[in-house]
């Protein structure tokens, strides 16, 4: 049986393991649920008001989308350096730290009109997105065996529940105060998510060896900038300017010398060897076609909603209304993660992930057909919920079970990362998809139906490649306990344990104590 000791840990031989020692987990799960929640809702914060940001902001369309497009790059460039702070410096104290920084970016918008002012706040906001690899460190480092599994689902699912939760919530306050209150409200949740957590969350004894990798932290910043930037603007600039190609190029020469520098570290910011494995490979290529899917409904949903009835195909919702239609998205994601624990615990989270992706393709297959009413659009949401939430769930267990203890932090970090990439690519393909199909509606262009069907054909195009490439997925055993059983409770938790959780490929934690060895 594969065990794994205080000592290959990096843990002083006479500290209990935290997950003995910690209990029952208490109130640990639905607090870092709360937080990742809480993070979430910046993604959508600003989508019932996104049309009115130009004469908000007292600027132009081109110039208002770097208040959405600041949060991305932010968050992106955030999620793997703060996973990685979290394996040296303690994961609490980084995710209490993620949340200040998103509480203070938060009062910034909250304070002002002007739009330099805006993107600098909102970049602050998304910094705050490391909070979601950190909070499924933290449960993989304190939490017993027999609650992992939908533990680290819930907070997988975090992402997608505070975004479908968001939409009809800051709907409501868009329409009946100042949207500035949106902010106050975000900022509020921080508060609320970093009292809770300083008092309820433990902070696990289990630190990574080495020291933090500035050099590769500048260099990975400097290369998602350069990829994500014409990607979300690529629209706006034209895809075969100067700018964007050039920007595109740079990215390439920025991230292959960044690798290379990485494969020599002696602590590197990701262990490039580790995310080459082909269950890790093959998991962040999943997340990208995760993402791409699961941000397709975002984009298609509310507008198909919100257009007049006048167009023939519009079903002339109001903000609030189609915000609840679409809610049932993240309601289902969060739901579902128990149905994930139990699926896991029998097939294992690589069978839970393709049954996920099986059920996106069937409700974006479906939803080329349903977009006649405004019933049909929940059903949507809910088949398409059902489904994504049960990819994500399956990613961490996935990633954590191919890495070392140590390296939880950064591994998720990089994941929820290549998520973020898939999100990316979808907004920038269905955008172009839309503003190229879009009809003359009076004055302005409205997106067609031709235009949201594609862009649904997308998403089940996407959602079939990543299905392929789960396929190849080595297959997972029954997870073996890391507890160290020296009684008969923990041998009973040990039993629970490998009924309900996943474990490594054989070997594969051998392995990476190996490399820490000296």
């Amino acid at each position: 049986m594969q065990r794994t000791t205080n000592e290959q840990q990096g843990l002083p031989e006479d500290l209990p393991d935290p997950r003995r020692s910690g209990g029952k987990g208490g109130g640990v799960v639905p607090v870092l649920a709360f937080a990742g929640i809480t993070v979430a809702v910046m993604q959508t914060l600003l989508v019932p008001v996104i049309k009115d940001l130009p004469s908000l902001l007292g600027t132009d369309p081109g110039n208002a989308t770097w208040v959405m497009t600041a949060t991305l790059l932010a968050g992106a460039v955030a999620t793997p350096i703060m996973g990685r702070l979290g394996d040296l410096n303690g994961k609490r104290r980084m995710l209490l730290a993620s949340l200040a920084v998103m509480v203070v970016g938060s009062l910034i918008c909250a304070s002002t009109d002007e739009l330099v002012v805006m993107i600098a706040g909102r970049a602050l906001q998304g910094f705050a997105m490391g909070a979601i690899p950190l909070g499924i460190g933290i449960m993989r480092d304190v939490l017993p065996p027999e609650k992992l599994a939908s533990a680290m689902a819930l907070m997988s699912s975090s992402i997608g529940v505070g975004g479908g939760l968001a939409l009809p919530a800051a709907a409501v306050v868009a329409q009946h105060a100042d949207w500035h209150a949106l902010f106050l409200a975000s900022a509020a949740l921080g508060v609320v998510a970093m009292t809770l957590t300083a008092f309820v969350v433990p902070e696990p004894p289990l630190r990574a060896p080495g020291r933090f990798d500035l050099v590769g932290a500048l260099g990975l910043s400097v290369g998602l900038v350069c990829l994500l930037l014409p990607v979300t603007k690529g629209g706006d600039w034209g895809w075969t300017s100067p700018l964007t190609l050039g920007l595109i190029a740079a990215s390439l020469v920025v991230l292959v010398l960044w690798g290379l520098f990485e494969l020599r570290s002696p602590a590197p910011l990701v262990d490039l060897r580790t995310s080459a494995r082909r269950e890790v490979l093959l998991t962040n290529l999943v997340s990208i076609m995760v993402g791409v899917a699961f941000y397709a409904v975002s984009l298609v949903l509310p507008q198909l909603l919100q257009l007049p009835e006048s167009t023939g195909y519009g079903l002339g919702r109001s903000m609030v209304v189609a915000g609840l239609c679409v809610a049932p998205l993240g309601l289902t994601m969060m739901f579902v993660a128990p149905l994930y624990a139990r699926i896991s615990a029998r097939r294992g989270p690589k069978a839970s992930l393709m049954l996920g992706m099986l059920i996106i393709a069937v409700g974006y297959g479906a939803g080329l057909g349903l977009m006649n009413a405004a019933w049909q659009t929940v059903i949507i949401a809910v088949v398409l919920g059902a489904g994504i939430g049960l990819a994500y769930s399956s990613l961490p267990a996935l990633i954590i079970g191919a890495v070392d203890a140590s390296e939880t932090g950064a591994a998720n970090g990089l994941n929820t990362l290549m998520r973020s990439i898939g999100t990316s690519l979808s907004s920038a393909v269905i955008g172009m998809v839309l503003a190229n199909t879009a009809v003359p509606m009076g004055s302005v262009d409205v997106p067609s139906m031709e235009g949201f069907r594609t862009s649904f054909m997308i998403a089940t195009g996407a959602v079939l490649i990543g299905l392929v490439l789960a396929a190849f997925l080595p297959a997972q055993r029954r997870a073996r306990p890391v507890l160290l059983a020296s009684s008969a409770g923990d041998a009973l938790a040990a039993a629970e344990y490998a009924a309900a959780a996943e474990s490594a490929p054989a070997g594969v934690r051998a392995g990476a104590a190996e490399r820490r060895t000296p």
